[in-house]
């Protein structure tokens, strides 16, 4: 007997499933470990903020707090001697000078001490005022905001805040400061976001060290492990820090307890990676990579579209198939004679000759965050780039043609 045809109706979608939601929140604190309530991913990363902060503290040491607002995920790296992560200004993507990281610094300050909202001008008033300390005299360091270029140097710093939404802009441009033009500009000021930005160990007033790596070590400092069982938890932390955070973690930078562990431990490891976030792990002799699939966990890409990517490759390529360590002047000369090649398609600016050893100083500095090459003296006090292990996979082989087999 055949009963009534049934209705076709449009089934209601899945939520997604728990391990993806998780997934996407853990990938979007390891990119951004600062979210407030304006970022796409805060909702999943509070949503699952118990089990986020349970696997980042027990297997990178990491302390991750959550409230109504804010996510802040509490990174400390592995290594305190790697300089090619520098802030960046949002807009022009320039690395931070010294004179930037101050002037952030007494930003910083004067916001901690400033009215739920402020202007650019009576920030700019404070910095200034805090720069009279006779400490940063002695140092050498000195502001003023009557030049564009010290200006300028300001607003950096306040775009940064803004992008990391310690301020959030009510009215007004911040050109028009750097110009000089008499408006100001107004914003509103969330400490909850700015109180959670300093990840140290310790309070910065509490060091008393003299160097900038002696105080930066004391920041940093952890207990040191008492017991085997919190000596490997130290261990542990440490390598998963290096494998979330370096693109490539070679077994030669690290200590000999560091290396055997992380042999002995490295499928465990980057299985848990795997997990939580979805990279891959490529493991070769000299060390292992954890790669993203969907390359979105980096702020430095390679290859990349447009006229700087196409520089770095074509210098990738070079060094590795030449398998020489050149000197920088060198891979200028290069990147000269490649932007007549390339004329057609580089940006007007990059063909011009001075542009040469910017170029290639932004590429080798790219290729350094890669940790593809390493910048090392040689007999003679010149800096080499030496290439790295992963770095030979750009590598260019003279073509093997083969005979097509006759067919009966």
């Amino acid at each position: 007997m055949t009963g009534p045809t049934p209705t076709t109706a449009t089934a209601p979608a899945p939520f997604p499933d728990h391990d993806v939601e998780r997934r996407r929140a853990a990938r979007a604190l390891l990119a951004h470990p600062l979210l407030t309530t304006r970022d796409d991913d805060f909702r999943l990363v509070r949503k699952h903020a118990a089990e986020l902060g349970g696997w980042f503290a027990d297997q990178a040491g990491w302390r991750l707090t959550v409230d109504a607002e804010t996510a802040r995920l509490v990174k400390k790296p592995a290594a305190l001697d790697d300089a090619t992560r520098p802030a960046r200004a949002p807009k022009t993507k320039v690395p931070f000078t010294r004179r930037r990281y101050v002037l952030l610094c007494l930003a910083l300050a004067v916001l901690e001490r400033s009215e739920s909202q402020t202007t650019l001008g009576r920030l700019a008033e404070g910095v200034l005022t805090g720069a009279t300390d006779p400490a940063l005299a002695q140092a050498g360091i000195t502001f003023g905001m009557a030049r564009r270029e010290e200006r300028a140097d300001l607003v950096a710093v306040v775009r940064l805040l803004l992008s990391w939404g310690v301020l959030t802009r009510v009215q007004g441009d911040e050109e028009a400061f750097v110009a000089d033009s008499g408006n100001d500009v107004l914003y509103d000021v969330d400490r909850r976001v700015s109180g959670g930005l300093l990840a140290t160990s310790r309070g910065a007033s509490t060091v008393t060290a003299d160097s900038f790596e002696e105080r930066l070590t004391a920041l940093a400092a952890e207990p040191l492990p008492e017991t085997e069982d919190l000596r490997l938890r130290s261990l542990r932390h440490a390598m998963t820090r290096r494998l979330l955070d370096d693109p490539v973690v070679y077994y030669a930078d690290l200590t000999e307890a560091e290396r055997a562990y992380l042999v002995n431990q490295r499928v465990t490891i980057t299985r848990r990676i795997t997990e939580l976030t979805g990279m891959i792990a490529e493991m070769r002799a000299e060390g292992i990579a954890m790669v993203d699939p969907d390359d979105t966990l980096t702020d430095v890409r390679m290859p990349e579209q447009g006229t700087d990517g196409h520089v770095t490759l074509l210098i990738a390529t070079k060094i590795a198939t030449d398998g020489t360590a050149p000197t920088l002047a060198e891979l200028t000369g290069f990147v000269r004679a490649q932007a007549k090649t390339h004329a057609s398609y580089w940006r007007k600016t990059a063909t011009e000759p001075a542009a040469a050893a910017d170029l290639a100083e932004q590429a080798v500095a790219k290729l350094e965050a890669l940790n593809l090459v390493m910048r090392l003296p040689d007999e003679h006090s010149r800096t080499r780039i030496h290439p790295r292990s992963a770095l030979m996979r750009f590598a260019m082989a003279e073509p093997t043609i083969k005979k097509a087999e006759d067919h009966p």
